[in-house]
């Protein structure tokens, strides 16, 4: 129910910009996929494993090489952290 209350709220005041940046075996980037998918959340992916200028940019705003950093509206969030994902998509509905 809270997932379906979060998707709500988010999907009522439009999609907020959503960013994540993995790499293609990173299990914890699949799961924040995974749980953005499941909760109706759209996202842009940027594989930093293929893709040196979308890395740099990654480790500009996170200051490391560590993945999945997720970027919501301007809140960077390093690693899976459903907490702060959900506190992130409410504090910028």
């Amino acid at each position: 129910m809270v997932h379906l209350c979060l998707y709500l709220s988010v999907k009522k005041n439009d999609m907020k910009k959503v960013e994540i940046y993995s790499t293609p075996t990173c299990t914890y980037c699949q799961a924040a996929k995974e749980y953005f998918g499941q909760n109706g959340i759209e996202y842009t992916e940027h594989d930093v494993a293929a893709d040196e200028a979308q890395r740099a940019i990654m480790v500009e705003k996170s200051g490391q090489m560590g993945v999945p950093v997720i970027d919501i509206e301007g809140t960077v969030i390093v690693g899976f952290d459903e907490a702060r994902i959900k506190e992130a998509l409410e504090a910028t509905a």
